[in-house]
């Protein structure tokens, strides 16, 4: 794969205890050496018009000068420096980099896969929240709108609900947004019931599932309910955010995903892709024990260099089929 990367997005710190640390990047970067068909990428950063074509502009004022003055706590969870400027715009550019090249037909072993940070999934239009200051991969739909795209899809497999990418596209058909994440975690959005409002009426798929689901929920939550909907949607590209704190071992979660449970999860999207003939990218989002966030992004780039994961067996948690059958009956796209 070709990761967009970026040595400015280490310089975002906000401090020894912070679960989102600059360490992140070096244990991905130190997890793929030696792995065959790594490139690293460095691209510009977004450019203030495009973040503004998604983010208020006295939102992006106040960040500036919250920055610029050497930052702090935006609010208990959300902490700033003053290189954070730089890191969140060039987190921003790097996504959008990453939609650019999957658009110009970038696939295979030259999909690309942005690694940028601070994430972005949690960002609202006008505020930051929860890690994030500028929403990556919100600015790459939009910019990818802009260009070549008529339709966007945002996958969301974070074990958070991406409420930002949610509420800025909730009244518009052009981006359809699809999250799976564990049900009542922060930020206590993304309930099945919420699917768009307006012109944007069912182009939101929220999967909130149960603490303990695993390898066989995922995999069968894309096969019964997303990669329907997404084919029902028929985007021009599709960009996964990918988070890896669903992972088994990820300290701030309780969802049980295996590292091979990823490899599923990226082998469907890309067999989606290869399908639909819809462009193919990746924006990294959370994922906090540094080992496992390595192995599995690592796990992502084998499946793009020909590793064919195997079916996980067993049963859906308690609830699941619930909530899939309620899906399949009542979604607009299904």
């Amino acid at each position: 794969m070709r990761f967009g990367y970026s040595a400015d997005c280490l310089d975002h710190d906000a401090g020894d205890r912070h679960p989102e640390s600059p360490a992140r990047l070096r244990a991905i970067r130190e997890g793929l050496d030696g792995r065959y068909g790594v490139e690293y990428v460095e691209a510009p950063p977004a450019d203030r018009e495009t973040v503004e074509c998604v983010h208020d502009s006295e939102y992006i004022e106040d960040l500036s000068a919250f920055c610029e003055a050497g930052g702090g706590s935006w609010d208990p969870d959300t902490v700033a420096v003053e290189a954070t400027w730089d890191a969140a715009f060039r987190s921003a550019g790097l996504a959008t980099w990453a939609a650019e090249r999957a658009l110009a037909g970038d696939d295979g072993r030259d999909a690309p896969f942005s690694l940028g940070r601070p994430p972005g999934h949690h960002a609202v239009a006008d505020d930051a929240m929860g890690f994030c200051f500028l929403n990556n991969v919100a600015v790459a739909a939009a910019h990818a709108l802009d260009a070549d795209a008529d339709r966007v899809a945002v996958l969301d497999w974070d074990v958070h609900h991406g409420n930002g990418t949610q509420d800025l596209f909730y009244d518009r058909d052009d981006v359809c947004y699809v999250s799976l994440h564990e049900d009542g975690l922060y930020p206590g959005t993304g309930d099945g019931t919420e699917v768009g409002d307006d012109e944007g009426e069912g182009a939101t798929l929220n999967l909130p599932l149960p603490a303990g689901s695993g390898d066989v929920d995922y995999t069968t939550a894309l096969d019964r309910v997303v990669t329907p909907a997404l084919s029902a949607y028929d985007p021009d590209l599709l960009l996964v955010s990918a988070g890896f704190d669903a992972h088994r071992h990820d300290p701030i979660s309780r969802t049980r995903v295996s590292t091979e449970g990823f490899a599923n999860l990226t082998a469907r999207v890309r067999a989606f892709a290869d399908e639909t003939d819809a462009a193919l990218g990746f924006v990294l989002e959370g994922g906090y024990r540094l080992d496992v966030l390595a192995d599995s992004v690592g796990t992502v780039q084998e499946v793009f260099d020909g590793y064919d994961p195997t079916d996980p067996e067993g049963d859906l948690e308690p609830g699941v089929e619930d909530l899939f059958s309620d899906l399949e009956t009542e979604h607009p796209l299904l």
